[in-house]
């Protein structure tokens, strides 16, 4: 499986992230631990949603959509 998530900030909670993984245990951590230069000023980090895909080329295109300014009104609105 591959995930499309959708990371919160604890400390500054208008701050979203949105990343893929095949392990999101992991990556959580890694983000929580400074490790990515993208969301370490904004740790801690807290999941607020993901999405789980079977197929690594629709993972991309939903998180290539999440980060388009449609994509982003939709995960406002729904997720």
């Amino acid at each position: 499986m591959i995930y499309v998530y959708i990371l919160q900030s604890q400390e500054f909670i208008d701050r979203f992230y949105v990343g893929v993984t095949t392990d999101l245990r992991a990556r959580l951590k890694k983000h929580n631990a400074g490790e990515v230069s993208h969301t370490s000023k904004y740790a801690p980090w807290a999941i607020k949603t993901y999405v789980a895909f079977s197929d690594e080329n629709q993972a991309y295109a939903f998180e290539k959509y999440l980060k388009s300014p449609s994509g982003r009104a939709f995960a406002k609105k729904r997720l």
